[in-house]
């Protein structure tokens, strides 16, 4: 009996050891520097890319859970850009819900940001499929409806 709590306690400390030395991957910045870097130029290819998925509530409503724990601490749970940890981290973000704001910016740009991340925003590549990428840029997109619905554009 006496071995087995030993041996219990070697395996509990090393286990302990090895979880504490590893880092956590989801808060880790992003290994593509150009991605962290905030002025770094998006492929014009990325731009030019159109999104294949089109709004619909159920999409719509997938976003903005994903949306809800992973980027409304930064953008506001309503895309305001003031977020809780806006001043904690020293961030200044647009408002997505201006329309002057996201003038100009293609889905594919969207899309590319919210894949690979940009300063220091984590990307959703690695962690989120494909089609659940698109509709958080149809969340973003749906912010600066004027009425306010998240309807499908005509």
């Amino acid at each position: 009996m006496r071995k087995s709590l030993l041996l219990f306690g070697v395996t509990l400390v090393a286990s302990l050891t090895i979880a504490w030395a590893r880092p956590n991957r989801a808060q880790e910045k992003p290994a593509d520097t150009q991605a962290a870097n905030p002025d770094a130029k998006i492929p014009q290819e990325e731009i030019d890319r159109k999104n294949p998925v089109k709004p619909t509530p159920e999409g719509l409503a997938a976003a903005r859970r994903v949306y809800a724990y992973d980027c409304a601490m930064c953008h506001g749970k309503d895309g305001g850009g003031k977020g809780d940890l806006v001043d904690t981290m020293k961030l200044t973000l647009p408002d997505w819900r201006d329309p002057a704001s996201q003038a100009g910016k293609t889905d594919g740009e969207f899309f590319y940001v919210i894949s690979n991340g940009r300063g220091k925003m984590v990307g959703e590549k690695d962690r989120a499929p494909e089609t659940l990428r698109w509709n958080l840029v149809n969340l973003v997109r749906s912010f600066a409806k004027k009425d306010g619905q998240e309807k499908p554009a005509s």
